[in-house]
């Protein structure tokens, strides 16, 4: 009886998958690279000719592109490490859902290789990137003022910085300096 409520459990999954894919026509390929697996794994997913991921980091991948929770897969097993949700990554789910985004469009609008690194983001597993090309992109795909989007850049440099042992309260006009003309190149090229 243990096997067959498990292959409901995952016939479930498995579908709720399938509908997904089809009510947005996504393409099994785009959704592949969105969750960083092989085009055959969706597709073994979907047939069910494998066991639906039990893994926590696929199974929170395929939620944040679905819009659903993970807990939705009864698979899902919540992880011991916390996923921590930091402001900036609200900040940008807050925007998808102004700007009445979904997840899919959202990430297609990225280049392909780069989607993954969106869904972590997204899913709080990776932090916003520190490369200011890339997040004033992300600004400009959900059309807000890259000055809006740099408080979020410069509070992710911030952190990186303290962790690195950079003491503030020792080289704040040094710190200050630095912010002033960053914010100054952002202001500029708006």
């Amino acid at each position: 009886m243990t096997n067959k409520k498990a292959s409901v459990i995952s016939m479930k999954s498995s579908e709720m998958l399938y509908n997904f894919l089809e009510s947005t026509q996504l393409h099994k390929k785009d959704f592949a690279q969105m969750i960083g697996v092989t085009l055959s794994y969706v597709y073994n997913l979907i047939d069910e000719t494998i066991p639906f991921s039990t893994r926590s980091t696929t199974l929170e991948r395929i939620a944040t592109v679905m819009d659903i929770s993970p807990e939705e897969f009864s698979e899902y097993k919540i992880p011991q490490d916390p996923i921590l949700v930091d402001e900036t990554t609200e900040f940008i789910k807050e925007k998808l859902k102004e700007k009445k985004l979904s997840t899919v469009q959202f990430l297609k609008s990225f280049p392909r290789k780069q989607r993954l690194e969106i869904v972590d983001i997204l899913r709080g597993a990776r932090p916003l990137p520190l490369d200011w090309e890339e997040v004033s992109v992300i600004a400009q795909i959900l059309d807000i003022d890259k000055e809006e989007m740099y408080q979020y850049w410069e509070m992710r440099l911030k952190q990186l910085l303290k962790i690195s042992g950079f003491n503030f309260d020792s080289n704040s006009e040094l710190a200050n300096t630095m912010f002033n003309c960053a914010r100054d190149y952002v202001h500029k090229n708006k």
